[in-house]
């Protein structure tokens, strides 16, 4: 059921894409805070990496033993990540603002169809590896696949203030 679920999450991204101009794409409501283009972006990049991921794991049986760690646990458990913002990655800072609208939407669909592609991969392959993610311990495929719609849900709080922040500036 998972890749059902994050096809119902990202085609709700691109739905609401389309909702945005280039330039609320590109506010930010504080010059610490990103942008709605610079959220989607971090989004699709994640994963991206996700699916590499993903890739790595079905062909191999390394790290079979490993686990998530005792907080991933529990997010995969509830299905969800804590209802808290969560301080990223000190390169979250440097993430450029998309090249445009359609870029952002070219990349969202081909990244659909990729994650689509990887989910085949996972039900096709007898192997069970897991991978390191680097907060979090170690996922196998359909983990790192399950974070990834949980990771875009997850931003959908992020979404809720950035567009607060957009009605009131009146765009």
């Amino acid at each position: 059921m998972t890749i059902e679920n994050f096809n119902h999450t990202i085609d709700l991204w691109i739905s609401e894409l389309k909702k945005y101009n280039y330039a609320q794409l590109c506010s930010k409501p504080a010059p610490t805070k990103w942008s709605m283009g610079q959220m989607y972006t971090h989004l699709i990049d994640d994963a991206l990496f996700y699916i590499e991921e993903i890739k790595i794991c079905v062909t191999n049986n390394d790290h079979i033993e490993a686990q998530p760690s005792a907080a991933a646990q529990t997010m995969f458990l509830n299905n969800d990540f804590p209802d808290e913002m969560i301080e990223g990655s000190p390169d979250n800072a440097s993430i450029p603002q998309p090249e445009s609208k359609e870029q952002l939407m070219d990349d969202l669909v081909n990244l659909k169809s990729e994650m689509n592609k990887a989910a085949h991969l996972i039900s096709e392959s007898t192997f069970i590896g897991k991978t390191k993610h680097p907060g979090l311990n170690y996922f196998s495929a359909r983990q790192w696949l399950q974070f990834a719609d949980m990771h875009f849900r997850h931003h959908l709080r992020q979404k809720k203030r950035i567009d607060a922040f957009l009605k009131a500036i009146h765009y």
